[in-house]
C-alpha cells in the first residue's frame, strides 16, 4: 500500500461504498506459519485443510445395541439368532459375522463384515443362553454411518480466510491435521490522547474523564484476534505524539486511536500524523459516527476514530473491524441482519444512516426492538446494555411500534 492508499475525494460517503472501497485497497499484512491445534483457535487460515482420511473411515454403529445381516430378518416375525460376538469402539469383531448370527455392539463400533443393519438394545430381548429376540419389520442400513458419510480424504474441510472457531479445531483433528497454517496476528497499537483524559485509579481533576475509549478499543481489536500493544495516554503535544509514531510504526500493522483528529486547535494527532505519513478524512453518511480519520505512517495503516466514546466503538464494528480483519488474512463476511418489528418510535432519518443502540424481548405479540433510554454518543452505558444495534436506511420515513426494522446483534460483530 502506498501512502496515500486511503486518498478519497470529498462529500458524504454511504456506508456500503466506503466498505467496498476499503475491500478494494486492503491486502493482508501477515505471514503465514504453523501452530499445534491447542494454540490454533481465534487464529486466521494461511491456506485450506484438506482431509488426509475418510471421516468416518468405516462403517460404523450410530447405536448401542445388535449388528445383524438384515438378510436374517423377518418382515413379519421376530427372529431368535444366536451371539457370536462382541464389538466396543476401537475393538473390531476379529472374524465376519457368520450368517445366521448376531454381534453385540456399541457406538461407534465397527461394523463387522457381512453385518449391514444394527437394531437397538431397547428394542431386543437378550437371553441368559447367549440368544438375541429380534424384532420383525426392521429397515436396512438402520442406525449405521457409512465410511467417509461426513468427508472422503482429499475433500477440502476448512478453507483459508477463516478464522478457527472451537468446532472448526475439532474438524481440523478430524481430518487428521496437527499444526494447521495460520497467518500470524495483525498487530494493532491503540493510545489515546487529551488532557482530559485520566488512566482509571487515579483521581479525577476538574473536568477529567477516564480513559474509556483506549480500555474498549484494544479490547474490541482483541477479539479479532489481534495481538495488541498498549501504547499508553499521550499528552495533547504534536511533538510528543509525532514521536511516539513515528517509534510505533515499525513494530505495529495498525495504529488506532480515538478523538484527536478533527479541524478543532487543539487536535494535534492529526498534525502529528501528516508530519510522519499521511492522512485522509472518510466523511461516513453514518450516525453516531463523524469522519474517520484513514493515513499511513510508513507501513503501518493509521485508524483515527472519533472521540466520543459510542462514536468510536460504532465506527470501530461498522469500519475498522473489517480493515482489520482483511489485513489479517480473514475473508470479511458482512455481519447478518435480522428483521424484527420495532417496540419504539423514532422520527425520519436525514442523510446519514443510522445505528441505534437496543435490544430485542420477546412480548406477548413477539419479539420487540427496544432502544436504549438514551442514545447519546457519550452515555457508555448503553453500548454495554445493548444487545445489538439497529441498522436504519439514511432518508427513512419515521417509525412506529410495529414496524420492521433491522437488528445486528453485537454478536455478529465482535468476532
Amino acid at each position: 500500500m502506498t501512502s496515500d492508499c486511503f486518498a478519497v475525494p470529498g462529500g458524504l460517503m454511504p456506508l456500503d461504498d466506503a466498505l467496498d472501497d476499503l475491500a478494494r485497497r486492503l491486502s493482508p499484512v501477515v505471514v503465514p506459519e504453523r501452530v499445534p491445534l491447542r494454540a490454533a483457535v481465534g487464529r486466521v487460515l494461511a491456506a485450506d485443510i484438506v482431509a488426509a482420511v475418510d471421516h468416518p473411515g468405516h462403517d460404523a454403529s450410530a447405536m448401542d445395541g445388535y449388528a445383524v445381516r438384515h438378510a436374517d430378518l423377518s418382515e413379519s416375525a421376530p427372529v431368535i439368532l444366536p451371539l457370536s460376538g462382541r464389538v466396543a469402539a476401537g475393538h473390531p469383531l476379529a472374524h465376519p459375522l457368520a450368517p445366521g448370527t448376531v454381534a453385540r455392539i456399541f457406538t461407534g463400533g465397527v461394523m463387522p463384515e457381512g453385518a449391514d443393519t444394527v437394531i437397538m438394545q431397547e428394542d431386543v430381548t437378550e437371553t441368559a443362553d447367549g440368544r438375541a429376540t429380534l424384532p420383525a419389520g426392521v429397515s436396512p442400513g438402520r442406525h449405521v454411518r457409512a465410511a467417509a458419510s461426513d468427508f472422503r480424504a482429499g475433500t477440502t474441510v476448512l478453507t483459508a480466510g477463516r478464522r478457527l472457531r472451537a468446532p472448526d479445531i475439532a474438524l481440523a483433528a478430524a481430518a487428521g491435521q496437527t499444526h494447521p497454517p495460520v497467518f500470524s496476528p495483525v498487530r494493532v497499537g491503540v493510545f489515546s490522547t487529551g488532557d482530559e483524559v485520566v488512566e482509571p485509579g487515579r483521581p479525577l481533576p476538574p473536568g477529567g474523564l477516564y480513559d474509556a475509549n483506549r480500555y474498549g478499543l484494544m479490547a474490541l481489536a482483541e477479539t479479532l484476534g489481534a495481538a495488541v500493544s498498549d501504547l499508553g495516554h499521550l499528552p495533547d503535544d504534536r511533538a510528543a505524539i509525532r514521536d511516539a509514531l513515528d517509534g510505533a510504526a515499525d513494530d505495529h500493522d495498525v495504529l488506532l486511536t480515538s478523538g484527536g483528529v478533527s479541524v478543532g486547535g487543539e487536535d494535534h494527532v492529526r498534525d502529528a500524523v501528516s508530519d510522519v505519513g499521511a492522512l485522509h478524512f472518510w466523511r461516513l453518511a453514518i450516525k453516531p459516527g463523524k469522519p474517520v480519520a484513514l493515513g499511513r505512517v510508513r507501513a503501518a495503516s493509521f485508524i483515527g476514530l472519533p472521540g466520543n466514546p459510542i462514536s468510536a466503538l460504532v465506527t470501530f464494528l461498522l469500519v475498522a473491524r473489517s480493515m482489520i480483519q482483511r489485513l489479517g488474512g480473514q475473508t470479511v463476511v458482512a455481519p447478518a441482519r435480522y428483521p424484527v418489528a420495532a417496540g419504539f418510535s423514532l422520527p425520519a432519518t436525514g442523510a446519514r444512516r443510522e445505528f441505534p443502540r437496543g435490544w430485542v424481548e420477546n412480548t406477548p405479540d413477539g419479539p420487540r426492538a427496544r432502544l436504549y433510554r438514551s442514545q447519546d454518543s457519550a452515555m457508555i452505558a448503553s453500548m454495554s446494555a445493548a444487545g445489538g444495534l439497529l441498522d436504519i436506511p439514511a432518508n427513512s420515513p419515521a417509525i412506529a411500534p410495529g414496524d420492521p426494522v433491522s437488528y445486528i446483534p453485537l454478536a455478529e460483530v465482535l468476532t
